[in-house]
Protein backbone atom coordinates (compact mmCIF):
# COMPACT_ATOMS: atom_id res chain seq x y z
CA UNK A 1 0.00 0.00 0.00
CA UNK A 2 1.46 3.47 -0.86
CA UNK A 3 0.75 6.00 1.98
CA UNK A 4 1.83 8.81 -0.63
CA UNK A 5 -1.14 11.43 -0.75
CA UNK A 6 -0.11 11.77 -5.12
CA UNK A 7 -1.58 8.30 -5.42
CA UNK A 8 -5.00 8.68 -6.84
CA UNK A 9 -7.47 6.09 -5.57
CA UNK A 10 -11.22 5.66 -5.89
CA UNK A 11 -12.71 9.05 -4.19
CA UNK A 12 -15.18 6.65 -1.85
CA UNK A 13 -12.07 5.39 0.29
CA UNK A 14 -11.04 8.81 1.32
CA UNK A 15 -8.37 9.17 4.12
CA UNK A 16 -9.51 6.70 6.74
CA UNK A 17 -6.52 4.62 6.93
CA UNK A 18 -8.41 0.99 7.43
CA UNK A 19 -10.70 2.15 3.81
CA UNK A 20 -7.54 3.40 2.74
CA UNK A 21 -5.80 -0.11 3.40
CA UNK A 22 -8.88 -2.17 2.29
CA UNK A 23 -8.92 -0.41 -1.07
CA UNK A 24 -4.99 -0.70 -2.06
CA UNK A 25 -4.98 -4.46 -1.06
CA UNK A 26 -8.70 -6.33 -0.84
CA UNK A 27 -11.66 -4.26 -3.20
CA UNK A 28 -11.39 -5.32 -6.60
CA UNK A 29 -9.24 -7.84 -6.65
CA UNK A 30 -10.65 -11.03 -7.75
CA UNK A 31 -11.28 -13.97 -5.37
CA UNK A 32 -10.71 -17.57 -6.60
CA UNK A 33 -10.73 -19.23 -3.16
CA UNK A 34 -14.46 -20.21 -1.59
CA UNK A 35 -12.95 -19.41 1.92
CA UNK A 36 -12.37 -15.76 1.13
CA UNK A 37 -15.39 -15.77 -0.42
CA UNK A 38 -17.48 -16.92 2.34
CA UNK A 39 -16.02 -14.41 4.39
CA UNK A 40 -17.08 -11.37 2.13
CA UNK A 41 -20.85 -13.17 1.93
CA UNK A 42 -20.64 -13.12 5.44
CA UNK A 43 -19.13 -9.32 6.00
CA UNK A 44 -21.24 -8.02 3.58
CA UNK A 45 -24.96 -9.19 4.81
CA UNK A 46 -23.83 -8.15 8.46
CA UNK A 47 -23.23 -4.60 6.54
CA UNK A 48 -27.14 -4.47 5.44
CA UNK A 49 -28.29 -0.75 6.90
CA UNK A 50 -24.71 0.12 8.38
CA UNK A 51 -21.93 1.10 6.64
CA UNK A 52 -19.03 -0.99 4.88
CA UNK A 53 -16.43 1.14 7.36
CA UNK A 54 -18.26 0.17 10.18
CA UNK A 55 -18.13 -3.12 9.22
CA UNK A 56 -14.34 -3.28 8.62
CA UNK A 57 -13.49 -2.52 11.70
CA UNK A 58 -15.41 -5.17 13.43
CA UNK A 59 -13.52 -7.46 11.21
CA UNK A 60 -11.41 -9.32 13.20
CA UNK A 61 -14.41 -10.03 15.77
CA UNK A 62 -16.44 -11.33 13.15
CA UNK A 63 -13.09 -13.68 12.50
CA UNK A 64 -13.06 -14.48 16.63
CA UNK A 65 -16.61 -15.04 16.86
CA UNK A 66 -17.43 -17.14 13.57
CA UNK A 67 -15.12 -19.63 13.37
CA UNK A 68 -11.83 -17.67 11.35
CA UNK A 69 -15.21 -17.85 8.97
CA UNK A 70 -14.52 -21.45 8.62
CA UNK A 71 -18.05 -22.46 6.47
CA UNK A 72 -17.89 -26.28 8.12
CA UNK A 73 -18.11 -24.90 11.41
CA UNK A 74 -20.41 -21.70 11.18
CA UNK A 75 -23.05 -24.07 9.06
CA UNK A 76 -23.21 -26.33 12.64
CA UNK A 77 -23.11 -23.40 14.89
CA UNK A 78 -26.78 -23.83 17.37
CA UNK A 79 -28.72 -21.75 18.97
CA UNK A 80 -26.76 -22.02 21.63
CA UNK A 81 -24.39 -20.19 19.50
CA UNK A 82 -26.55 -17.87 18.81
CA UNK A 83 -26.76 -16.48 21.80
CA UNK A 84 -22.98 -16.43 22.54
CA UNK A 85 -22.96 -14.80 19.46
CA UNK A 86 -26.06 -11.86 20.98
CA UNK A 87 -23.52 -11.31 23.88
CA UNK A 88 -20.29 -10.93 21.53
CA UNK A 89 -19.63 -6.93 21.43
CA UNK A 90 -17.03 -7.17 18.61
CA UNK A 91 -19.67 -8.17 16.42
CA UNK A 92 -22.71 -6.48 15.28
CA UNK A 93 -25.23 -7.96 17.78
CA UNK A 94 -28.41 -8.45 15.21
CA UNK A 95 -30.07 -11.74 15.87
CA UNK A 96 -31.78 -12.07 12.27
CA UNK A 97 -27.96 -11.43 10.99
CA UNK A 98 -26.29 -13.77 13.11
CA UNK A 99 -29.18 -16.17 12.03
CA UNK A 100 -28.70 -15.57 8.46
CA UNK A 101 -24.71 -16.08 8.42
CA UNK A 102 -25.10 -19.57 9.96
CA UNK A 103 -28.28 -19.69 7.25
CA UNK A 104 -25.94 -18.88 4.71
CA UNK A 105 -23.10 -21.25 5.37
CA UNK A 106 -25.30 -24.41 4.96
CA UNK A 107 -26.71 -22.62 1.79
CA UNK A 108 -22.93 -21.65 0.41
CA UNK A 109 -21.98 -25.71 1.33
CA UNK A 110 -24.71 -26.86 -0.60
CA UNK A 111 -23.84 -24.65 -3.93
CA UNK A 112 -20.77 -25.86 -3.63
CA UNK A 113 -22.15 -29.74 -3.75
CA UNK A 114 -24.23 -28.53 -6.80
CA UNK A 115 -21.57 -26.32 -8.71
CA UNK A 116 -17.75 -27.54 -7.73
CA UNK A 117 -17.48 -24.05 -5.38
CA UNK A 118 -19.10 -21.00 -4.88
CA UNK A 119 -16.63 -19.07 -7.26
CA UNK A 120 -17.74 -21.46 -9.66
CA UNK A 121 -21.36 -20.26 -9.29
CA UNK A 122 -21.11 -17.02 -9.02
CA UNK A 123 -18.61 -16.95 -12.65
CA UNK A 124 -21.90 -19.11 -14.10
CA UNK A 125 -23.77 -15.12 -14.03
CA UNK A 126 -21.00 -13.38 -15.68
CA UNK A 127 -20.45 -12.91 -19.13
CA UNK A 128 -18.14 -15.45 -20.28
CA UNK A 129 -17.35 -16.56 -16.89
CA UNK A 130 -15.16 -13.54 -17.01
CA UNK A 131 -15.30 -10.21 -14.67
CA UNK A 132 -17.01 -7.03 -15.51
CA UNK A 133 -15.08 -4.08 -16.21
CA UNK A 134 -16.51 -0.82 -15.57
CA UNK A 135 -15.01 2.39 -17.05
CA UNK A 136 -16.22 5.01 -13.99
CA UNK A 137 -14.81 8.08 -13.20
CA UNK A 138 -16.81 9.41 -10.85
CA UNK A 139 -18.69 7.86 -7.75
CA UNK A 140 -22.27 8.80 -9.11
CA UNK A 141 -21.99 7.03 -12.17
CA UNK A 142 -22.31 3.78 -10.01
CA UNK A 143 -25.25 2.31 -9.58
CA UNK A 144 -26.13 0.77 -6.75
CA UNK A 145 -27.37 -2.75 -8.44
CA UNK A 146 -27.09 -3.88 -12.15
CA UNK A 147 -29.51 -6.78 -13.96
CA UNK A 148 -26.34 -8.65 -12.95
CA UNK A 149 -26.81 -8.53 -9.26
CA UNK A 150 -30.59 -8.62 -9.71
CA UNK A 151 -30.50 -12.05 -11.33
CA UNK A 152 -27.41 -13.22 -8.72
CA UNK A 153 -29.72 -11.97 -5.70
CA UNK A 154 -32.80 -13.90 -6.99
CA UNK A 155 -31.16 -17.17 -7.29
CA UNK A 156 -29.27 -16.78 -3.85
CA UNK A 157 -32.91 -15.42 -2.47
CA UNK A 158 -34.76 -18.49 -3.92
CA UNK A 159 -32.16 -20.80 -2.65
CA UNK A 160 -32.76 -19.45 0.86
CA UNK A 161 -30.03 -16.48 1.34
CA UNK A 162 -30.68 -13.86 4.04
CA UNK A 163 -29.54 -10.13 4.18
CA UNK A 164 -27.92 -10.31 0.53
CA UNK A 165 -30.55 -8.65 -1.81
CA UNK A 166 -29.46 -6.71 -5.10
CA UNK A 167 -27.65 -3.85 -3.75
CA UNK A 168 -25.69 -6.43 -1.41
CA UNK A 169 -24.83 -8.57 -3.99
CA UNK A 170 -23.61 -5.65 -5.82
CA UNK A 171 -21.47 -4.70 -3.52
CA UNK A 172 -20.23 -8.54 -2.86
CA UNK A 173 -19.08 -8.42 -6.43
CA UNK A 174 -17.65 -5.32 -6.43
CA UNK A 175 -15.58 -7.02 -3.29
CA UNK A 176 -14.66 -9.80 -4.86
CA UNK A 177 -13.38 -8.46 -8.15
CA UNK A 178 -15.91 -9.79 -10.14
CA UNK A 179 -16.77 -6.51 -11.38
CA UNK A 180 -14.16 -4.03 -11.69
CA UNK A 181 -15.52 -0.87 -10.64
CA UNK A 182 -12.15 0.89 -9.72
CA UNK A 183 -12.09 4.41 -11.40
CA UNK A 184 -10.24 4.52 -14.58
CA UNK A 185 -7.35 7.09 -13.01
CA UNK A 186 -6.96 4.93 -9.77
CA UNK A 187 -3.48 3.42 -9.61
CA UNK A 188 -5.24 0.16 -8.63
CA UNK A 189 -6.70 -0.31 -12.00
CA UNK A 190 -3.59 -0.10 -13.46
CA UNK A 191 -2.02 -2.66 -11.70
Amino acid sequence: MDENKDVVRCSWCGTDPVYVRYHDEEWGREVCDDSRMFEFLTLESAQAGLSWLTILRRREGYRQAFAGFDVHKIALFTPADVERLMHDESIIRNRRKIEAAISNARLFLEIQKECGSFCNYLKSFLPGGKPVINHWTNLRDIPASTPLSDAISRDMKKRGFKFFGTTICYAHLQAVGYVNDHFVDCFCRKE
